[in-house]
């Protein structure tokens, strides 16, 4: 029998912080072994994928953070991108110690066979979900996505308040 006070609280919300987080790591692991299977690495579908989303001409830094790894391990992938002709970096006119990355014309390219192959992964995935279902599971993505930037802007402005307190520092 298990002790109560290990024993988790009852309840779909005391529960999906754990479960979406473990579901991601699966969903993740699943479309990497597909893209492999393609000829298609993590380290290199992620980044092209990304600059895709955002219409490119981020920085190194923003890159980074979007794909999840240290700037120095993205410098190596970028470097490999670059050579393979599928990005281009060019520096920043407002910030020149910054570089701005860009797909190429070929990472475009690229990029639509990685989506192409992302989409027959992710259709597998999706088999047993309506067109209905997984709108309105968007919707609800979209609603966690715009408190957790309400968030991260009210945590903001109280570290920089704390800051500029008198006897901060």
């Amino acid at each position: 029998m298990k002790n109560p006070t290990t024993a988790p609280p009852a309840g779909p919300r005391s529960q999906f912080g754990i479960r979406f987080s473990l579901l991601a790591r699966r969903w993740r692991r699943r479309l990497d072994a597909h893209l492999a299977r393609a000829g298609l690495t993590d380290a290199t579908w992620a980044p092209l994928i990304h600059l895709d989303e955002t219409g490119g001409g981020m920085s190194q830094k923003d890159l980074a953070l979007l794909v999840g790894v240290d700037g120095s391990s993205l410098v190596r992938v970028l470097d490999i991108l670059e050579r393979q002709g599928l990005v281009e970096r060019r520096r920043c006119e407002t910030d020149g110690r910054a570089r701005l990355v860009r797909l190429t014309p070929d990472g475009e390219r690229r990029v639509a066979g990685i989506r192409h192959e992302l989409g027959k992964g992710e259709r597998a995935l999706l088999a047993d979900l309506s067109e209905q279902e997984i709108a309105a599971m968007l919707e609800c993505f979209d609603r966690i996505d715009r408190r957790i930037a309400a968030l991260e802007r009210i945590a903001a402005l109280e570290h920089a308040a704390a800051d500029t307190a008198p006897g901060a520092r």
